[in-house]
């Protein structure tokens, strides 16, 4: 018998809304279900996560998902809980946004099993993309009535004066548009239920609503929705005040997706830990048992962030990032430094005085580069007597003279040199 999909979202806290019927039917058959992405760019970032995670555990329940990329939908935007519409994305755009997508998605979906609940992807654009709006308004709109469609909490946030410039037709339509991508995948792929966030539990339904009224009231579609993940201040969870933390490493380091992980709240570990793991209950509650013992000791950031990182990265990713971390707080040695890329290493000490010099200094004193080149030092006696007292590192190594030469085969990366004055005060020349 396969876990109760229902009652493992239920203790995860990732479960909001439910249709009356849905869990009697996943406990009667394997379902088929999905839950559309929007494809406005080539990565996902953690805001989707509670999504694909859903997908995840109701694969892992023994039912079949399907993720749905809004490739349609995302051309002309959703007025659920936004204040604007969206850019109009051309197709090659669309489908390498797609691709970059599943390649994403296949770290936490089986796409390649022979199994029969392995997991799908598809694009409403393609179903859509032929469909003239004769067409759309004779098959689509005729069964949906302009009063069902203003009751919805999203339409009427926007008329409310939400938004400044009211709601156009092209936003009013997109319930109708997501309603279709249920019919479609209820009539092509059986497809009886729908998952999505809270936000979107008004479009969820208008598409059960479009099923029932279309194909009978017999028909079996479902919806059920997760909660907005926040975080425990009650500010928008994902967000920084650089942006999002994306799943592409090229967007967000996985150094900066560990760390950002590592510095959540206890409280928010305690959730996030249910929400963004695949971790079972009793591993969880003995995590969280261990952690309330020595909250100093940070056991359930460390676990989360382990977790998470080696899902999205891998676990290669996840020990150099642990490594990354270890070198502010005085670990590592020069053979870790040359390990990093450059992203990393930039990444690391970001927050850093940061100098610029010039690749002639090369060859010449440390004391002259580290006063003359870049401000270290505010003279080279105080420089001297440091180094004395053995408080002075390059590149994680003490430097025993002050006099010594610094060349290029001190550089790490063929560019940087890191200094360190006493424990805790970092810099980083970059040599051009």
């Amino acid at each position: 018998m396969n876990k109760n999909f229902v009652e493992e979202l239920r203790w995860r806290g990732m479960l909001s809304q439910i249709m009356p019927g849905t869990e009697e039917l996943l406990q009667k058959e394997m379902v088929t279900a999905y839950l559309g992405t929007d494809p406005t760019a080539d990565s996902l970032h953690i805001g989707h996560l509670c999504g694909v995670m859903m997908l995840r555990h109701l694969q892992h329940c023994g039912h079949k998902p399907v993720a749905l990329i809004g490739g349609a939908t995302g051309m002309i935007g959703d007025p659920s809980g936004k204040s604007a519409e969206r850019n109009l994305l051309d197709e090659e755009t669309l489908r390498h946004n797609q691709a970059c997508i599943k390649a994403q998605l296949s770290k936490f979906l089986d796409f390649e099993s022979d199994a029969p609940n392995k997991a799908e992807l598809v694009n409403n654009y393609d179903w859509m993309k032929g469909m003239g709006f004769l067409e759309f308004a004779r098959n689509v709109g005729k069964h949906i009535t302009v009063n069902y469609m203003m009751a919805k909490d999203s339409v009427q946030s926007r008329l409310n004066g939400e938004a400044r410039d009211g709601l156009s037709f092209t936003e009013f339509t997109y319930q109708l548009l997501q309603g279709y991508d249920f019919l479609y995948l209820h009539q092509h792929l059986g497809c009886k239920l729908q998952m999505g966030g809270n936000d979107q539990w008004g479009n969820m339904t208008t598409g059960t609503e479009l099923i029932r009224r279309t194909l009978g009231n017999e028909e079996e579609a479902f919806a059920l929705t997760c909660p907005l993940i926040t975080k425990a201040d009650g500010k928008k969870f994902g967000k920084t005040e650089t942006g999002n933390i994306w799943l592409d490493r090229k967007r967000t380091t996985p150094y900066k997706f560990y760390q950002f992980w590592l510095n959540v709240s206890d409280e928010d570990a305690e959730r996030y830990i249910k929400i963004f793991t695949s971790l079972d209950k009793e591993t969880i509650e003995t995590l969280v048992a261990e952690h309330k013992e020595d909250p100093g000791r940070r056991t359930l950031q460390k676990r989360l962030a382990e977790e998470v990182t080696v899902m999205v990265h891998s676990r290669e990713d996840y020990d150099i990032a642990v490594e990354a971390s270890n070198i502010l707080f005085g670990k590592g040695t020069k053979e870790t430094l040359q390990k990093f890329d450059e992203e990393t290493l930039l990444s690391i000490f970001e927050g850093v005085p940061h100098f610029d010099v010039d690749k002639s200094v090369l060859g010449t004193p440390a004391a002259d580069i580290f006063t003359d080149a870049a401000p270290i030092f505010p003279s080279k006696g105080e420089m001297r007597k440091m180094v004395k007292g053995g408080g002075v590192s390059l590149n994680k190594e003490k430097i025993a003279d002050a006099n010594a030469a610094i060349t290029a085969d001190d550089l790490i990366d063929g560019k940087y040199l890191l200094v360190q004055k006493g424990k805790k005060n970092y810099f980083l020349l970059t040599v051009k």
